[in-house]
């Protein structure tokens, strides 16, 4: 599977910001892909993800009500839509693709095996 991420940048706290995740090269009928951040001198931390079996998100508690997970089957593409950001969400944000799992996301990235490049979210105060 191969993931290529788009959409980060800079931006003022309150801000916005879309980022996209394309997929290709699925080998099975369902997926979960999931983003992840890690900022400077953090550990990774899974901010979401999207399951295909049931089209359902889920979202870490500190994201949750600010950011939200949509696909475009059409395009084998996911976003992250990011709002009400803070500086505390400045990171690197990664998608990773788990090809043939059904139901509920892992939340840690080792049952991941596709990884996008990462793109670059500052956000200042």
């Amino acid at each position: 599977v191969q993931l290529v991420e788009s959409g980060g940048g800079s931006v003022q706290a309150g801000g916005s910001l879309r980022l996209s995740c394309a997929a290709s090269g699925f080998n099975f009928g369902v997926y979960v892909i999931a983003w992840f951040r890690q900022a400077p001198g953090k550990e990774r931390e899974w901010v979401g993800c999207f399951s295909s079996s049931d089209s359902s998100t889920y979202y870490s508690s500190s994201v949750k009500d600010r950011f939200t997970i949509s696909n475009d089957h059409a395009k084998d593409t996911v976003y992250l839509q990011m709002n009400s950001l803070g500086p505390d969400d400045t990171a690197d944000y990664y998608c990773a693709a788990d090809d043939g799992r059904i139901g509920t996301c892992p939340r840690n990235a080792k049952f991941y095996d596709s990884w996008g490049q990462g793109t670059q979210v500052t956000v200042s105060s």
